[in-house]
């Protein structure tokens, strides 16, 4: 043992492992702790982690270690050896785990035709309705459904936005409602 309590004899690293799995000894993991998590990080920043990665790596691998100290066996492999791997595979792991593409949306191509040249001119001449009817509005009543339909923005955010109570913005979007339907529906002389 060196004056820092961490030992140069590999075999001595292997018993402090052992210790833990038999005794779940926290000195003898305190001791594999201080003298591998430095090197861990170390390790893990030059292989590209970020320091702050790095330190959580090598923090779990330890973990891991500590949970897992009953499954290592000194005739397969020392212990810088086996804490390494460990190390190395759960960052492989959390590779891995980020760069796993994200689901993409199911879309049907073949359901969906394009529109009926009728149906496109019937829509633009319901869009031309629309725009002569919003013209005969005042223009406080198309500022609130322009924010209110085409903006989707809350009632309360448009009273916010123009320093209106709520209820003077929920008549102004109920009359020009009403005014809108007026001037859209078909009148009944019309259709005799």
């Amino acid at each position: 043992m060196t004056a820092d309590g961490s030992s140069h004899d590999a075999f001595a690293h292997d018993r402090l492992i052992e210790a833990v799995a038999l005794r779940r000894d926290r000195e003898a993991f305190a001791e594999l702790f201080s003298h591998f998590a430095p090197r861990l990080k170390a390790w893990l920043i030059k292989s590209g982690a970020t320091p702050g990665a790095a330190e959580d790596f090598a923090q779990d691998a330890m973990l891991t270690v500590w949970r897992k100290a009953d499954l290592f066996d000194a005739s397969k492999a020392r212990a810088a050896t086996w804490i390494f791997t460990i190390a190395r595979n759960r960052r492989l792991d959390m590779l891995r785990r980020d760069a796993r593409p994200l689901p993409t949306p199911e879309v049907d191509l073949i359901g969906e035709e394009p529109p009926r040249p009728d149906a496109l001119l019937s829509m633009s001449q319901d869009a031309e309705r629309v725009r002569e009817a919003l013209s005969r509005l005042k223009p406080d009543q198309v500022e609130v459904l322009r924010l209110a339909f085409f903006l989707d923005s809350p009632h309360s955010e448009i009273a916010r936005r123009l320093d209106l109570p709520l209820g003077t913005v929920k008549s102004r979007i109920r009359n020009a409602m009403i005014k809108l339907r007026l001037l859209l529906e078909p009148s009944e002389d019309a259709s005799q």
